[in-house]
């Protein structure tokens, strides 16, 4: 009998013990929006994060840690939050569409619209009837659509810059080898100018040789008719 009633004093203990830690969330989480509505981002983060540490899965501080990062444009750390948020939501068709459909808002925010379609549209199977999600996905839906176009025309772009590249570099290819081309002709011409001038001096010189040697053959046959006629005196 003693043995029980310690089991129910300690059953009891536990019970208040969650019940403050419960009061507690729930009175950072209050505290964090009344700051959230003064737009004061940076002090309702610090609340929402005070809950959480009491509880670490609370809907209500995960989402609303969410929305106070979300104003300080930390999207990244905002789907982090948001996404965690979905995970404890269950099956509350409620808290998942409008965890969805901020997690639109923040993927929209980094321009990642093709996922922030899906996101919208996951938010609109939970609540059909929400025209500020519908009207999200329309424009999502649209920027998703230039956004492709865009990034095409920039492909097309890259595809043109590199064809041009391509010729360009065929083209100063084909003027480098008309260049080596040319400078080959002329070293060749050279040549045989310096060749046809060699052939020259060559052919000058043995003209030259040659007629010295008529000359030679002249003078000893004129010797050799000079000492016959002085012979026959």
């Amino acid at each position: 009998m003693v043995n029980g009633i310690k089991y129910y004093v300690l059953m009891l203990f536990a019970c208040c013990s969650v019940c403050v830690f419960a009061q507690q969330e729930a009175r950072n989480v209050r505290l964090g929006n009344r700051q959230y509505r003064d737009s004061s981002y940076v002090d309702a983060e610090v609340e929402y994060r005070k809950a959480l540490e009491r509880n670490p899965k609370s809907f209500e501080g995960l989402y609303n840690l969410g929305n106070a990062l979300f104003k300080q444009e930390k999207y990244d750390e905002a789907l982090e939050q948001y996404k965690a948020a979905a995970a404890v939501a269950g099956d509350d068709k409620g808290r998942l569409s409008a965890v969805n459909h901020n997690i639109g808002n923040s993927l929209c925010a980094k321009q990642q619209y093709a996922e922030a379609v899906e996101a919208y549209k996951a938010s609109l199977k939970q609540n059909p009837k929400d025209n500020e999600t519908r009207y999200n996905l329309a424009y999502a839906q649209e920027m998703c659509k230039q956004q492709q176009q865009q990034q095409q025309n920039q492909q097309n772009q890259q595809d043109q810059q590199q064809q041009q590249d391509k010729k360009d570099q065929q083209q100063n290819k084909n003027q480098q080898n008309q260049q080596d081309k040319q400078e080959q002709q002329q070293q060749q011409q050279q040549q045989d100018q310096q060749m046809s001038k060699e052939n020259a001096e060559r052919i000058l010189q043995a003209l030259e040789e040659d007629e010295k040697e008529a000359q030679e053959k002249a003078q000893k046959a004129q010797y050799k008719g000079t000492r016959n006629a002085e012979k026959d005196w």
